[in-house]
C-alpha cells in the first residue's frame, strides 16, 4: 500500500516520495546489481542509473506487478546489457576483489569476508542465465514467473537453471569442485 501512495505521490512531483523509494529499494537493488555485475563499483554505477531513468520519466511508469519487482527487473536487464557491452571489449570476465583488508579488521569480520569473497567467486563461474536466475529469486525476490518474463524463457527452463546453479554452487563451496 505504501508503494501505491509513493508511486502516485511521485507522479504528482514529489521529491520527497522519490527520495523515499531510493531509501526503500536502494539496497536491495545494489545487492542484485552486485552479483549479477561481481563489481561493487560497478553495482553502484547501474543504480544510479536506474534510478536517474525512473526519476526523469514519472509520466511513462506504468506497474503491473511491484515496485519492487520493477526495480530489481531494471537493474537486471541494465547489468545484462552492461555484461554484453563488457563481453564485446573484452573476452575475460572481472577478477573479483576483496573488498576489506583483513589485517585490520576483527577475525569474525574476516571470516565473514572471506565466506562473501568465496561466495561472489562461485556465483562468477557460472553461466550468465544460471546466476541471474539464483540472484533475482534470492535476493531480488522474484518469482520464477517474473524471472522467465525478464528472460524471455519459459517457467522449466527458470527453474532448470536455478537448480543447476544451486547445485553448482553448493559443491563449489562444499570444495567438491576443482575451478
Amino acid at each position: 500500500m505504501e508503494d501505491k501512495l509513493l508511486i502516485l505521490r511521485f507522479k504528482a512531483g514529489s521529491t520527497e516520495a522519490l527520495c523515499r523509494i531510493y531509501e526503500k529499494y536502494e539496497g536491495v537493488m545494489l545487492i542484485v546489481a552486485a552479483g549479477l555485475l561481481n563489481d561493487v563499483g560497478a553495482a553502484q554505477d547501474a543504480v544510479h542509473d536506474v534510478f536517474v531513468a525512473f526519476a526523469q520519466s514519472p509520466e511513462r511508469l506504468r506497474l503491473a506487478g511491484s515496485l519492487r519487482s520493477y526495480l530489481t527487473t531494471c537493474v537486471a536487464n541494465l547489468a545484462r546489457d552492461r555484461l554484453r557491452a563488457n563481453k564485446r571489449q573484452s573476452a575475460s570476465p572481472p577478477e573479483a576483489e576483496p573488498q576489506t583488508d583483513e589485517r585490520t579488521m576483527p577475525l569474525g569480520r574476516a571470516i565473514h569476508d572471506e565466506e562473501l569473497r568465496r561466495l561472489a567467486d562461485a556465483l562468477a563461474t557460472l553461466p550468465y542465465e544460471q546466476r541471474e536466475v539464483v540472484v533475482l529469486h534470492l535476493k531480488g525476490d522474484l518469482t520464477f514467473r517474473a524471472i522467465a518474463n525478464v528472460q524471455g524463457a519459459s517457467i522449466n527452463t527458470v527453474q532448470s537453471r536455478y537448480r543447476y546453479g544451486i547445485d553448482k554452487l553448493r559443491s563449489m563451496l562444499n570444495g567438491e569442485v576443482e575451478r
